[in-house]
């Protein structure tokens, strides 16, 4: 079977999206929506793949790991609900993160005074350090995934990704 989606030449990716076209010719299909919708996962796979393999292996973090320290490093203690979904991750999945990086002294946890139900989450020393180590190579890294995007489409696509998140927020209500 040929991994045209998988693949890294731009001919098979084009090819792909002709393939899924011809298949699904005759359905009431918005295959421009399709297609984007499309690249923006195999692009967002890529890029989570690249980043984890190629600079939080070496911490032996995953992304959803690096994702928490990196919210919690950013904006400071919250609660557990709150990080999950700044996050991008389910509470299920949060709640194995944190069971990992509170072992590895990276965040603390603790019951909120107010509302025993609550639990706070923030990142200790030892995790400001961490992430600190890691941003500058994260960063190399953004910039050799983007390096074929002048700045200017960098920014045009940054902007157009943040109005397809708000359209999903929207829908979602």
């Amino acid at each position: 079977m040929p991994r045209l989606f998988a693949s890294g030449d731009d001919a098979d990716l084009v090819r792909a999206e002709r393939d899924v076209r011809a298949t699904f010719t005759g359905l009431d299909l918005d295959l421009s929506s399709l297609s984007a919708v499309s690249n923006i996962f195999r692009a967002a796979t890529a890029v989570r793949n690249h980043m984890e393999s190629g600079v939080l292996a070496q911490h032996d973090l995953s992304w959803s790991a690096f994702t928490t320290l990196f919210v919690l490093r950013v904006w400071g203690e919250m609660d557990a609900r709150s990080l999950a979904s700044e996050a991008g991750v389910t509470a299920a999945t949060l709640t194995g993160v944190m069971k990992t990086l509170e072992a590895r002294h990276l965040i603390r946890r603790k019951n909120d005074r107010a509302d025993g139900r609550r639990v706070l989450v923030g990142v200790s020393a030892k995790g400001r350090k961490v992430v600190d180590e890691i941003m500058p190579a994260f960063n190399r890294h953004e910039s050799l995934v983007t390096q074929a995007l002048t700045e200017e489409e960098q920014i045009e696509l940054a902007h157009a990704l943040r109005i397809i998140l708000r359209t999903v927020e929207a829908i979602d209500l």
